[in-house]
């Protein structure tokens, strides 16, 4: 049947709307049910960059080799946290995998995007393609989608997720938000961008601490320590444990820029990386003491941070290059009573 004068037809026009109607759904909340078993769900933030990934592929590595259960997720867009457990393979992301098997009309299986090594379990959650879709929603659909995999019946030990430190995002600051992580963990570096982003991640956890949350952060691990001191400085304003300390060593950049595991029992780095595991393990969740902007750049010296800089207000002149005489106005103004 088509509509008089025009050429498109009714069950079109009724496909399109129940299209957008579906498109403007909110997904369901994740679910916040009990874990069955007494399991450790760690967030691990960071700046891009900073070396979450390296910290988490050794940290895992390590703790199975401990006699411990641990499923890796990566929770980062750019599908990168497994890559050096794989020695540098893609994992196939449960986002695309999810939707390639729908379109298939085929059931997503554990095996299709959960993978081990050495006593690791990990997956990776993706994201969707360059400029067509939200990551933090990404995030969201990946969740739902290990819930339909049963998520929470799952029997590991520790469950350590790799979370972009962009919290001001809803989907990447989920497990804070909904409790379903017990503690938080952050990366950083001596420098500014990353402590700022650590920083967020205390402010993020402090705020929904106020809602009655309950995460709290269990600590910092500082990556690249070249020994100047501003991250623990910022660890003991903020009230957070330095968990562990990696040097900047070449040893350690040159084996992981080859996709090498440096934390195996046996080995030259394996006491820091079996320190950080019992750390890691044994660190209460805290309430952080986030810090403010003055007291963030306060941990640099001014020639670093440009404290010196006087903000020089802008004028008219600047704007369009030549100065106007300002004319009265002809509104009138009544008093009020």
């Amino acid at each position: 049947m088509s509509i008089p004068g025009g050429t498109v037809s009714v069950p079109i026009e009724r496909l399109k709307r129940s299209l957008r109607a579906e498109a403007a759904l909110e997904p369901d909340a994740v679910t916040q049910s009990p874990v069955t078993k007494e399991t450790q769900i760690i967030a691990i933030y960071g700046k891009g960059g900073i070396g979450k990934s390296f910290t988490l592929a050794n940290l895992s590595y390590m703790m199975a080799q401990q006699g411990k259960k641990v499923l890796l997720i990566g929770c980062d867009p750019k599908s990168d946290t497994t890559s050096l457990l794989f020695g540098g393979r893609a994992c196939p992301t449960i986002i695309e995998t999810s939707s390639r098997k729908k379109l298939a009309g085929e059931p997503l299986e554990i095996g299709d995007v959960c993978f081990k090594r050495d006593g690791v379990y990990a997956m990776e959650l993706g994201g969707p393609e360059v400029g067509r879709g939200c990551g933090g929603r990404g995030i969201i659909h990946g969740f739902e989608t290990l819930e339909k995999l049963g998520f929470h019946e799952w029997g590991f030990d520790y469950v350590l997720l790799d979370f972009l430190g962009d919290v001001v995002c809803g989907g990447f600051g989920l497990p804070i938000a909904r409790d379903m992580c017990q503690k938080v963990i952050v990366v950083a570096s001596n420098d500014l961008q990353s402590l700022y982003v650590a920083n967020n991640v205390c402010s993020a956890v402090e705020y929904f601490r106020k809602l009655g949350g309950n995460v709290g952060v269990a600590g910092m691990v500082i990556n690249k320590d070249d020994g100047t001191g501003e991250a623990s400085a910022f660890a003991e304003v903020a009230g957070i444990p330095v968990l562990a300390a990696i040097p900047a060593h070449e040893d350690i950049r040159r084996k992981s820029a080859s996709y090498e595991i440096i934390g195996r029992p046996g080995t030259q780095w394996a006491p820091l990386f079996e320190e950080l595991a019992t750390n890691v393990g044994e660190a209460p969740p805290m309430r952080p003491k986030p810090l403010t902007q003055d007291q963030l750049l306060g941990l640099f010296s001014s020639d670093v941070v440009g404290r010196n800089v006087v903000l020089e207000p802008a004028t008219l002149f600047d704007m369009v290059g030549k100065t106007e005489s300002t004319k009265p106005t002809l509104e009138v103004i009544y008093d009020t009573v």
